[in-house]
């Protein structure tokens, strides 16, 4: 059974940076593909961007050039580094992950065809 437990959310000050955790326990995440998804009040959730098993990485275009994803194996976590935020960035944030191999990852995390996430963390905008 994968958990996912997110932290480091807070508010955010347009043009500052905020860096997210997702720690991954029951399950090794060098086999997952993992990601991020968004949900800002009154909006649909987003795919963020995800991270396959392989390493490979892909970003939705509001993401590239500003966030970075990462994979820290020795400490079975996931990390997402914001830069340059913006007020659309404040929403609910999760960390996802998916133990299949059934298609692409980026298509899973961005589709919402996963098997666990996170419980959330709040990012809000402050001016």
């Amino acid at each position: 059974q994968v958990h996912l437990v997110e932290s480091g959310g807070g508010s955010l000050q347009p043009g500052g940076s905020l860096k997210l955790s997702c720690k991954v326990s029951g399950y090794d995440s060098k086999r997952l593909c993992m990601g991020w998804i968004r949900q800002g009040s009154g909006r649909a959730r987003e795919g963020v961007t995800s991270f396959s098993s392989e390493g490979v990485i892909t970003y939705a275009p509001f993401a590239k050039g500003r966030f970075t994803v990462s994979r820290d194996d020795s400490s079975n976590s996931l990390y997402l580094q914001m830069e340059n935020v913006e007020f659309g960035d404040a929403a609910m944030y999760y960390c996802a992950a998916d133990a299949s191999h059934t298609g692409t990852c980026a298509h899973r995390i961005f589709v919402g065809l996963v098997d666990s996430v996170g419980q959330g963390i709040q990012v809000t905008a402050s001016s």
